[in-house]
């Protein structure tokens, strides 16, 4: 799932994460990669959802929206990992989406994109890669 190209440069300044990125605040310059708008850290842990059809991500994050996110909550990772677990068709989804630790340049342009500018916690809109359709839970940050 996306470990298979490295993001071609399009686009990363586009994707700013703002001042919610704690992990990004500390360490300025360190990893010499802030001057490309998603922040210093270097490593992001995230789960996700993938799945081939937009119908079917569509499912996923209506049922996330009536759960949590329609009244401006975070999702819980254990409540993710079940959407996960029943929509995802990602071999991660038997683990929750749980995608683990990766680096900056591991996964495909906008799974990296959307990975390093969705803020702790937080969960990402739907969006579509070459991969498919994915939604994106990110639970860490470190340098």
């Amino acid at each position: 799932m996306g470990k298979d190209a490295k993001a071609g440069g399009k686009g990363k300044g586009k994707q700013a994460a703002g001042g919610s990125d704690e992990a990004g605040s500390k360490g300025k310059g360190k990893s010499g990669k802030s001057s490309d708008g998603l922040g210093t850290c270097t490593y992001v842990k995230a789960r996700h959802v993938l799945c081939e059809k937009q119908g079917k991500i569509n499912e996923a994050y209506k049922k996330l929206q009536d759960g949590w996110l329609e009244n401006g909550d975070k999702v819980p990772p254990a409540e993710f990992a079940k959407v996960a677990a029943e929509y995802s068709e990602c071999p991660s989804g038997k683990k929750g989406g749980d995608l683990g630790w990766f680096p900056r340049g591991k996964m495909a342009g906008p799974f990296q994109e959307v990975a390093f500018a969705t803020p702790i916690g937080a969960t990402s809109a739907p969006f579509k890669s070459t991969h498919g359709y994915h939604i994106i839970l990110c639970e860490g940050r470190k340098n």
